[in-house]
């Protein structure tokens, strides 16, 4: 009897933290809060852009996916920026800043493009290895989505949108 009221606690517990983590509309996993240094030259700390929805990406100059994904990151960021989104992309470790200044240059990048020289973003984040990898961020400061690959960016698009109009 005591075995039985046990288990059954148990699976009501384990299945209302499933639900929770379902149906959490901010997410469960906080923002590591970090510090990132611009390619022009800002810092800024990932906290200070709370109240905002974030596209954070984990990018490579050589990497097929990130430069495929580029245009639609560049138009997220000219259609909703002025609404409230934010967009950073931040070249991996391993890239050469001058690669990345002159790509962010001929590309003509509008967002924030940051620089992990340390490698301690991408640990923060989960030793992202892969690239893009790509962090949808609430104004809650919590990931809500996280994507290694190329993005279902009509779906990206859609999730911001309603974020927007909360």
């Amino acid at each position: 009897m005591l075995k039985n009221k046990l288990t059954t606690t148990l699976a009501v517990m384990i299945l209302a933290a499933l639900a929770y983590v379902w149906l959490s509309p901010a997410g469960v996993q906080k923002v590591p809060d970090i510090t990132v240094n611009s390619i022009d030259g800002k810092s800024f700390r990932l906290s200070e852009l709370q109240g905002q929805p974030v596209v954070l990406t984990f990018w490579a100059t050589t990497c097929p996916g990130c430069l495929k994904e580029m245009p639609h990151l560049i138009d997220l960021h000219n259609e909703l920026s002025a609404k409230g989104l934010k967009v950073i992309g931040i070249a991996m470790s391993y890239d050469p800043p001058n690669q990345v200044y002159s790509l962010i240059k001929a590309r003509q990048v509008p967002y924030t493009i940051a620089l992990d020289i340390d490698g301690k973003a991408a640990q923060a984040f989960g030793n992202i290895r892969l690239t893009p990898t790509t962090f949808l961020i609430s104004p809650e400061g919590r990931i809500i989505q996280k994507k290694i690959g190329e993005m279902d960016m009509d779906k990206v698009h859609k999730l911001i949108v309603d974020m927007l109009a909360a």
